[in-house]
């Protein structure tokens, strides 16, 4: 198959429907737009215009705000690093690889202290929560960060 023998799958494509075209094509006359009113005209804009009232996207208020600078870490709390044997290096890509987390953050791996640990692991993270790296530290592991 080469790129000029390729073509949309069958049923996947309709042609443009040409409105205005005479009365035999079943779409003259008034052009499939029905009698009269605001949106049968030309230049009709069907918006949020709701008559002369506030409209509703003004009549809320405006909450909050974005913080573009705000970290993005993907959290793991050490109960999910009990699964691993004694002595394993614990990484973002291995706890991806495995199912636990499902997506590496921009600025990748933040450890939690929720939980019990009591396997040694040495763990690599870009951020530990105190707790976290106490607990890891007392079960014989180490607590990087990379």
């Amino acid at each position: 198959m080469k790129l000029h023998e390729l073509k949309p799958a069958e049923g996947a494509t309709q042609s443009k429907k040409r409105v205005g075209r005479g009365t035999g094509s079943g779409l003259g006359k008034t052009s499939a737009k029905g009698h009269k009113g605001q949106k049968a005209r030309s230049g009709s804009k069907k918006n949020g215009f709701e008559g002369g009232q506030m409209p509703l996207a003004r009549r809320l208020p405006k909450r909050g705000f974005t913080n573009i600078f705000a970290k993005e870490y993907s959290i793991v709390n050490i109960a999910a690093l009990e699964r691993f044997e004694d002595g394993t290096t614990v990484t973002a890509e291995l706890l991806k690889k495995t199912g636990v987390i499902s997506k590496i953050e921009k600025d990748g791996l933040k450890v939690l202290g929720r939980g019990e640990l009591t396997k040694r692991l040495d763990v690599k993270a870009a951020k530990f929560s105190e707790t976290a790296q106490k607990a890891i530290e007392a079960a014989g592991g180490t607590a990087e960060v990379v």
